[in-house]
């Protein structure tokens, strides 16, 4: 494959479009590889680059099955219910803590064994 057409940022034309851009039109890239680049240059460090996918190969989102949806919220209740008193938090249990908020309080070593 050859070198990807890199574009200016917000100087891309029709026909392509990001990832949220193809969401928010209900497609997806559907397999196809980055047609272009566009790079936003910054200060002090390397561009920000966003790729593009062409908007004609994209195809539909699948549809939320309710096999799926029931996944979904299992996953979700799984990510606010605390390991250590087993329930649910009522928000997602942050990864830094490993236990809810008021059980991370209570152990004064932490939930990995060291000291604060």
């Amino acid at each position: 494959m050859g070198a990807l057409p890199v574009f200016r940022w917000r100087l891309a034309p029709d026909g392509y479009a990001t990832r949220r851009q193809l969401r928010a039109l209900g497609l997806r890239p559907g397999g196809q590889d980055v047609a272009a680049q566009l790079e936003r240059p910054r200060r002090r460090r390397g561009p920000l680059v966003a790729y593009l996918y062409r908007v004609d190969l994209a195809v539909p989102v699948r549809p939320m099955t309710p096999a799926r949806r029931a996944a979904l919220a299992k996953a979700n209740a799984a990510r606010r219910t605390c390991p250590t008193c087993r329930r649910e938090a009522g928000y997602v249990i942050p990864t830094s803590l490993g236990t809810c908020v008021p059980c991370a309080d209570a152990d004064p070593h932490g939930s990995d064994g060291s000291t604060r």
